[in-house]
């Protein structure tokens, strides 16, 4: 993994640790930082990549952006309140749920996040802006999961290609070892499809993600 300290700020500022940075100077002093990771140094992700996949280690390029917000206090004065905005891209290999070969999903994340001192804080904060999440932040927070998390929160709810090069041979023939597998290879793909036609739940937040924060920062 790579990572590059972008525009640090103040004379104390320096290189950027991804998996041990002080969330909240790294927001107040509106720093900002990238790098490059790999998926084999995101072990959840990797769990998704098939063996048989052309290049099981891809990468991911990501990008954060401190900034702080002036918001109004319960006591009534406005206080500074601070942010981090996440921006990741790259492609992984998954498993097409319709032909069962592998195929490569672009990932594109955009997020911006609230940072908040507590988990009590972070539950009691008010849900009327979808455009922000809230994260509890720390002194050693260990940016590398967040960036995990959200990939993970960005797989598609049925992998599958646009377009399949072929159809499976179970859906044709039924030949996968076991009698009726065919028969239930072609349920699991109509299921597969019903699915994918159901509400997703995470469409809001993929849906933020394609348009941005919303000049949160």
């Amino acid at each position: 993994m790579t990572e590059h300290p972008g525009n640090p700020a103040g004379p104390a500022a320096g290189p950027v640790d991804p998996r041990d940075l002080d969330l909240f100077e790294f927001a107040r002093s509106g720093r900002q930082a990238a790098g490059v990771m790999r998926v084999s140094q995101l072990p959840r992700m990797l769990n998704e990549v098939p063996i048989d996949a052309p290049d099981r280690d891809t990468t991911f390029t990501w990008q954060a952006e401190g900034a702080t917000q002036p918001e109004l206090q319960y006591n009534g004065t406005e206080g500074r309140q601070p942010y981090l905005r996440v921006a990741i891209h790259g492609a992984a290999w998954l498993v097409c749920q319709r032909c069962l070969t592998p195929y490569d999903q672009a990932f594109n994340v955009d997020a911006t996040y609230r940072i908040v001192n507590t988990e009590a804080e972070a539950e009691e904060f008010p849900l009327d802006d979808d455009e922000v999440e809230v994260i509890v932040g720390s002194r050693q927070f260990d940016l590398v999961d967040l960036i995990e998390e959200e990939l993970l929160l960005s797989l598609p709810l049925v992998p599958k290609h646009d377009v399949c090069p072929e159809v499976h041979e179970s859906l044709v023939s039924g030949v996968s070892g076991a009698e009726g597998a065919g028969e239930q290879a072609a349920q699991d793909e109509a299921g597969a499809d019903d699915e994918s036609a159901r509400p997703n739940p995470f469409a809001a937040l993929e849906a933020l993600k394609r348009s941005g924060p919303g000049g949160k920062h």
